[in-house]
Parts: structure tokens; C-alpha cells; sequence
């Protein structure tokens, strides 16, 4: 173990009590603001150790009450010595989780029954009453996406200005970003007319995930699944979670109609409203092509990984990616012509 590594040990041990003899720094996830670690015990027990610096404690809040309720596929995170849920580490959450498994879905394996499997876990997630104490802790989907707006026109100004023009990345991305820049104008101002329209039309939010594509699921023993990385957990409609499989989000990995046949027999019966599977789609289009676009363009990150956000920026508007799918979930619903879907 180097000394990285004894120092994360050693504040787990102080924390939460846990004796790590093996700490390795894991490379997962597009969290800017975490550091991931996988630590082991002498017992051959595993860890998930994660130390967070942005965001909310709502993803531990959720994934320990699910799990205290009973809900399937949930690790619920270990407590520290004076029964929290996290260590308050240089102003950032120290967490450990049970590592439960080495299998992602998204690295493939993902059979029939784990489908169905999915279906069940995000179907009791649902299902699962929402407590006060939740309520309080975890935010609300307000339909205003406010946040990805901003992030929308900032990239733009920075496409227009001296990022665009910085190296050959910078330019595809600009490039990219100014061949979708009418389509990302349309997709915000449905974003905006819909969000208005769902603000009137009320619904019973429930506990989402807010983020359960296959890069958050792990595959267990038989045809066992685990969904992990709560960060973005929130009360929303359940079509915040379901357009994960109704229209897939990753442009690498659709999801085909057998997968979608075997979610559903677990999940159950469920009539997703359109109009709100819209309108979370297009939110996220707008979410993914301004962030990673904005790595594009920011000489900050290493060459490799605006590399690979450029190839993202492209898979995104590809005609699978998500940018596509979601201008045609606006055009089915007549919101969106034809010119303007691409």
C-alpha cells in the first residue's frame, strides 16, 4: 500500500472502524468532484470507499433507507462510530459502501433475467413510500432545469470565443457544437414549454435514481443486480428512471425491445407518460452534449480525456445518440418539425 493509500485507510479506520490492508485508487465514473478506492480487509472482505466534494448526501440518505426497507439490489452504506452515514473529511464526505461486485452491466452480460432483475429493483424503488424525513433530505424535480440551461448557453459562448479555436479538439467540438446549435436551441425552448405545461399537471413524485444506465449497474451472483451511485437521487416522476430503458440514454449501448420486454415483466405494468419521458430526455441531451462538450474545450482536463468527450459529443449526436432521440420524442409528440429534428 503507498502512501496514498495508508492515508485513506487510516481515515477509515479512524471514521468507520474498518481495518483496510489494501487500498487501490479506481478510475470509474465521470464524478469531477470524487475520488473512488476499492479497500480490503483481512478477511477478504471488500469496500467501495468515496470521498465526494460536490453535491448533496441525498444518494446516502436514499440508499440507506431503501436498503433498511428492503429493497433489492441496494448496498447500503456502512455508518462511522458515531452512527453517521459519512465522515466530514476537509469539507467533503468520506463514505464506505459494500463492494458487491467487479461486473458492470455496461462491460456486457447482462442477460434476459437481469433484466428483469432491474425491473424488479427499480420497481420496489418506486414502490417504496416516501418518508418525511426524505422528503426533507432529498431534492424535487421542479421541471425547471435551470442549471442546464445555464450550462447550455455558457458552452455556446465558449464555442464562440477563444476555446473554440484552441487546438484540433477544441475545434471538432466547436465544430460539433455550431452543426447542433440550432437543434440544442429548439430542444431547450420545448425543455422550457414542456417543464411549464408538467408544473400544472402535478404528479406524486417517488424516489428516482435520476441516473441508473448500465455504467450504474453491477451484475451478482446468478442473475443477481446491484444499482449503485446514488449521487443523483431525487423525487421525480418515475419517467425521470424509466426513459433509461423506454429509450436508452448511451449511444454505445441501446437498448433493444427484447431488453425492454424483459425490464418491463419485472417492473410490471406501467403506462409512461410521453410528454414527461420527453421531457426528461431532452433535459438530459441538453445535460450531456454542454458538459462534455465544455471538457472538449478545456485544455484543464488531460489530452485523453477531451479526446474521449469529443468522441462522446459525436455519439451523443449520432442517430442513435441521445440528442437524436430525444428531438424524436418531441417530433411524436408534434412539438418538434421535421426540419428541426434532423
Amino acid at each position: 500500500m503507498d502512501d496514498a493509500g495508508r492515508r485513506v485507510a487510516d481515515r477509515v479506520g479512524e471514521d468507520f472502524g474498518i481495518d483496510l490492508v489494501s487500498v487501490e485508487p479506481v478510475d470509474l465514473g465521470a464524478d469531477e468532484a470524487a475520488e473512488l478506492w476499492c479497500g480490503g480487509t483481512a478477511d477478504g472482505a471488500r469496500w467501495a470507499v468515496k470521498l465526494s466534494g460536490g453535491g448533496t448526501p441525498a444518494g446516502l440518505v436514499a440508499s440507506a433507507w431503501l436498503a433498511g426497507r428492503g429493497v433489492p439490489g441496494i448496498a447500503a452504506p456502512m455508518t462511522t462510530r458515531d452512527g453517521a452515514l459519512w465522515a466530514g473529511r476537509d469539507g467533503r464526505r468520506l463514505s464506505v459502501v459494500p463492494w458487491v461486485s467487479d461486473r458492470r452491466a455496461l462491460d456486457g452480460g447482462m442477460a434476459a433475467a437481469h433484466w428483469r432483475a432491474y425491473g424488479e429493483v427499480l420497481a420496489a424503488v418506486h414502490a417504496t413510500p416516501v418518508s418525511d424525513d426524505v422528503t426533507r433530505l432529498l431534492p424535487a424535480d421542479d421541471h425547471a432545469h435551470r442549471p442546464v440551461a445555464a450550462a447550455v448557453q455558457e458552452t455556446g459562448r465558449r464555442v464562440a470565443g477563444p476555446d473554440g479555436a484552441a487546438d484540433d479538439v477544441a475545434r471538432d467540438a466547436a465544430q460539433a457544437w455550431r452543426g447542433a446549435a440550432d437543434l440544442a436551441a429548439a430542444l431547450l425552448a420545448e425543455a422550457d414549454a414542456l417543464g411549464a405545461e408538467l408544473r400544472d399537471r402535478p404528479v406524486v413524485p417517488v424516489v428516482c435514481h435520476g441516473d441508473p444506465h448500465l455504467g450504474n449497474l453491477l451484475l451478482g451472483a446468478g442473475a443477481e443486480v446491484w444499482l449503485i451511485d446514488w449521487d443523483d437521487a431525487v423525487l421525480a416522476p418515475r419517467e425521470r428512471d424509466l426513459m433509461f430503458v423506454t429509450a436508452g440514454v448511451l449511444a454505445f449501448a441501446p437498448v433493444t425491445p427484447l431488453e425492454q420486454a424483459a425490464f418491463f415483466a419485472g417492473y410490471g405494468p406501467v403506462d409512461p407518460d410521453p410528454v414527461r419521458l420527453a421531457y426528461h430526455l431532452t433535459v438530459r441531451a441538453l445535460d450531456d452534449i454542454s458538459s462534455w462538450t465544455a471538457q472538449a474545450l478545456d485544455p484543464g482536463y488531460a489530452d485523453a480525456e477531451r479526446v474521449f468527450a469529443l468522441r462522446i459529443v459525436r455519439g451523443l449526436l449520432s442517430p442513435v445518440g441521445l440528442v437524436t432521440l430525444a428531438a424524436s420524442a418531441l417530433r411524436d409528440l408534434g412539438r418538434l418539425d421535421a426540419s428541426a429534428a434532423g
